[in-house]
C-alpha cells in the first residue's frame, strides 16, 4: 500500500498540523479522528487494514488528519465562545489548506472529498458536510453526538448561541437555504451507529439528526441502526465501513 506523511506548519492555526494518506487513486475521504486522538490513530486501531481492499484496489484514497479536540470542545479551561473560535479556525485549516492538498494530489481541481469517522470523528465529519456541502461530496459517521450541549463537553443550553453554528442538530432545522439544501441532497450521506454498550447518547442524537435531515428537510439521507449487541467499538466500526464502502464503491 502506498502511504505518505505530510508535515505543514497552518497559518490558520498557528501550528504545524500533520496527515497520513493511504493509496494511490479512488474516491478521497478525509478521516477525522476519536475524540483527542491523532492522525495516525486511524490506521494504529486497526481500520486502515481492515479496509484495506478498497484501498488497495483503487476505489479510495483515504486521508487521515489530526483535530485540535483538545485545544477546543474539550479545552474546560476556556469560555465555550473562545472554543468555538479554535474550532473555526480548524474549519479554514480543512477547506483552506487541506482541501487544495487533496486536489493536488487527486489532480483534480474540483474534486470533492467524502468525509468519514467514527465516534467524536462522526461529529466532524457531520458537521463538514453540512456546513459545506459545496466542497464534500458526502459522508460517512460512525456512533456520533451531533450536538454540542453534553455533558462530555461541559457546554449547557445557556452557552449555544455561542457554540451554535457548529452544534449539527441545532444549527440545521434553521437551514432554509434551497442551494445549500439541495447541495446536501446530491451526497452520498451514510450515518450509523450501534445500539449497544455505550451507544446511548449515539441513538438519541442520531435519531433527531434523521429526523430533521429526512422528515423537515427531505435530504435523502441514509440512517442505520445496527443491533443490541453491537457497541461503541473499533470491532464494529470495522464491520460497519466495510459496509458503506461496499454499498457506495461496490
Amino acid at each position: 500500500m502506498h502511504i505518505e506523511h505530510h508535515k505543514w506548519y497552518s497559518h490558520n492555526l498557528g501550528r504545524e498540523m500533520e496527515l497520513k494518506v493511504y493509496g494511490n487513486y479512488g474516491k478521497p475521504y478525509i478521516v477525522f479522528p476519536c475524540s483527542k486522538q491523532h492522525f495516525y490513530d486511524y490506521e494504529n486501531m486497526g481500520m486502515i487494514n481492515a479496509i484495506s481492499k478498497f484501498i488497495d484496489s483503487g476505489k479510495v484514497k483515504m486521508i487521515a488528519v489530526g483535530s485540535v479536540d483538545e485545544n477546543s470542545w474539550y479545552n474546560h479551561s476556556i469560555l465555550p465562545g473562545d472554543r468555538n473560535a479554535v474550532y473555526e479556525g480548524y474549519v479554514r485549516y480543512i477547506t483552506e489548506e487541506v482541501i487544495p492538498f487533496i486536489r493536488h494530489s487527486c489532480h483534480s481541481d474540483g474534486e470533492k472529498p467524502m468525509v468519514t469517522g467514527a465516534s467524536m470523528g462522526a461529529f466532524h465529519a457531520v458537521n463538514f458536510f453540512l456546513k459545506r456541502p459545496d466542497l464534500f461530496s458526502g459522508v460517512v459517521a460512525l456512533s456520533g453526538l451531533y450536538r454540542l450541549d453534553h455533558q462530555e463537553y461541559g457546554i449547557y443550553g445557556y452557552d449555544m448561541p455561542y457554540v451554535y453554528y457548529n452544534s449539527p442538530i441545532h444549527y440545521l432545522p434553521q437551514c432554509h437555504d434551497e442551494r445549500l439544501l439541495n447541495l446536501m441532497r446530491e451526497g452520498n450521506v451514510y450515518i450509523c451507529t450501534g445500539q449497544g454498550a455505550f451507544e446511548r447518547e449515539a441513538v438519541e442524537d442520531t435519531r433527531a439528526l434523521d429526523y430533521t435531515m429526512n422528515h423537515d428537510k427531505k435530504l435523502g439521507a441514509h440512517f442505520e441502526y445496527w443491533g443490541y449487541d453491537v457497541a461503541h467499538d473499533w470491532s464494529f466500526w470495522f464491520t460497519q465501513m466495510n459496509h458503506f464502502l461496499h454499498k457506495i464503491h461496490g
